[in-house]
């Protein structure tokens, strides 16, 4: 099968095609023949070598991709309410580039009704996610608000559209007014153009001093600080990465005062079961939203996966607003 591979640690350029052998489903598995990849942050951070996949998974990029099952084990699929030629996406913990992988049947979801497989292939990653983040570890209710840091990233705009669905008040942050406006195009009730204005201020200005019910930050840094700072009582705060440093300071007092909860989590190196339980999850209350249209996949653009280099570097710009794809 054609594939991309990280020839080494470095810059886009090091993304590049090879021929690998055909992966074999192996039980609780099913072989998908993928038809589009999506791309994320982890698949950067993993061509630098900073980030390298957990023990068993493919040493080849991709987290989420969208195509037809090929093949797997018969009992899972059938628990599943999965079947041989169903077109589904699936959430894998490598090899996502390339023209077949394996996947675990409880990460594998039908691609919703009205979605392509470009679009479905946007899914996954971004929405495991945000669900696990946010509605399962933060426990966002209808009511409150979110802040949203990078509105327009893959995660962002699945944030603010799944917050709205369920009936949170959303304030995302973006690099520019266009951007702030996409936001507010997407759902968002407020947007912050974190290069003109204070975010924090911001915040605590448009929720009248209370400040905000839960956050969502891929900075981390001394975002933390301020992040805190406009927390609301008994406030959260789900840290998912570290764009802006590992390195973190706040005023301890507030999480004693206000009740705070500062956490985070990563996805990729979690058990399948919890993964599955995720993906179960979203069939039940979000896939029905997505077939109705009530929520989009963004996807900013399309690449050949031969162009897996240029992909990259349009995503390590921040000039793109949603999903960026490979197709094959």
């Amino acid at each position: 099968m054609n594939a991309i591979e990280i020839s080494r640690p470095g810059e886009p350029e090091v993304l590049q095609p090879t021929r690998r052998a055909r992966p074999v489903a192996g039980p609780g598995e099913v072989l998908i023949r993928v038809s589009a990849s999506g791309v994320n942050r982890p698949d950067v951070l993993q061509r630098k070598g900073v980030y390298p996949p957990p023990p068993g998974a493919s040493d080849l990029p991709g987290l989420e991709v969208a195509g037809v099952i090929e093949s797997g084990d018969a009992a899972g699929l059938a628990s599943a309410g999965l079947a041989i030629g169903l077109r589904v996406c699936a959430l894998v913990a490598g090899g996502g580039y390339a023209e077949f992988v394996n996947a675990p049947v409880g990460q594998c979801l039908p691609v919703p009704d009205g979605c392509t497989d470009v679009q479905a292939a946007a899914l996954p990653e971004t929405f495991f996610t945000v669900w696990s983040n946010v509605f399962d570890r933060a426990r966002l209710q209808a009511g409150e608000t979110l802040l949203i840091q990078g509105g327009t990233s893959g995660i962002g705009v699945t944030a603010i559209q799944l917050a709205k669905a369920f009936g949170a008040t959303v304030i995302a942050t973006a690099g520019s007014d266009d951007k702030c406006a996409a936001c507010v195009a997407l759902g968002a009730d407020h947007a912050i153009n974190y290069r003109s204005a204070d975010f924090a201020a911001e915040a605590l200005r448009l929720t009248g001093g209370k400040g905000v019910d839960v956050v969502l930050d891929m900075v981390a840094g001394d975002y933390v600080t301020r992040e805190v700072s406009c927390l609301a009582e008994d406030g959260r705060l789900v840290i998912i990465a570290v764009q802006g440093g590992v390195k973190a300071s706040f005023d301890a007092s507030l999480v004693l005062r206000r009740r705070l909860v500062v956490t985070g989590s990563t996805l990729r190196p979690r058990p399948v079961a919890f993964k599955a339980a995720i993906a179960s999850a979203l069939r039940e209350r979000v896939w029905p939203l997505l077939a109705t249209g009530a929520i989009k996949p963004v996807i900013h653009s399309t690449w050949p996966a031969t162009q897996a280099a240029q992909a990259h570097a349009l995503m390590e710009s921040n000039q793109h607003i949603g999903k960026i794809v490979l197709t094959w």
